[in-house]
């Protein structure tokens, strides 16, 4: 992936921050490069790159983001919020419960389409590799997927216990991703899943 400053990342084009109609087209142009990222993934990809997916040039991109590194941060978080999106539906469709979310949301992260999962995938894999261009890429998944997963904790719980339930929750489920991507006991992860939400249960009934 190339997101150098021979790119035009540093060239100071003023952002659109501020206008309506300067943000609508933001968006536009975002949506567009979200598009292109998961159908193409993040090897290789530029500002140059990013501008022939949306249909202009950099240097209107850069007018809209503060250069490649910023763009791709927002496309990645942009196709997190979709994943999140379609999880919604299916965990409100179970009840409600924090083991009746994973429940839910874990066939959804294994059937969702395979550019998304691989995109979200490189993502991590960039934040560990290059944490000081990219930790923002990792830090940014824990605070959108954070708040959903606290969400589902029990009313009476307290904040504190909520926050280290979900951590524990994230963290158990991005292990469980990564083992299947590396893995062949598609079983094994399965049977970790339904431990975990077994675990949850008992948790949540204790109150």
């Amino acid at each position: 992936m190339n997101t150098s400053a021979h790119d035009g990342s540093r060239a100071g084009y003023r952002r659109s921050a501020g206008s309506p109609r300067g943000e609508a087209r933001r968006r536009e142009l975002l949506d567009r490069v979200t598009d292109d990222l998961a159908v193409n993934g993040l090897v290789d990809f530029s500002l140059r790159r990013a501008a022939r997916a949306a249909g202009t040039t950099h240097k209107v991109l850069l007018y809209h983001f503060d250069g490649a590194e910023d763009l791709l941060r927002q496309a990645v978080f942009n196709l997190r919020e979709r994943r999140i999106g379609n999880a919604l539906p299916a965990i409100a469709a179970r009840g409600g419960t924090l083991a009746d979310g994973v429940r839910a949301i874990w066939p959804i992260l294994m059937e969702e389409e395979p550019g998304l999962r691989r995109v979200l995938d490189q993502a991590m894999g960039l934040a560990m590799y290059d944490p000081a261009r990219y930790v923002e890429l990792g830090r940014e998944a824990s605070g959108q997927y954070l708040p959903l997963l606290r969400s589902l904790c029990p009313d009476g719980w307290t904040e504190e216990r909520r926050t280290r339930v979900a951590q524990m929750v994230l963290a158990t489920l991005r292990g469980f991703l990564l083992e299947r991507l590396i893995g062949e006991d598609d079983a094994g992860v399965g049977a970790g899943v339904e431990a975990l939400v077994g675990m949850l249960e008992r948790e949540e009934a204790a109150g």
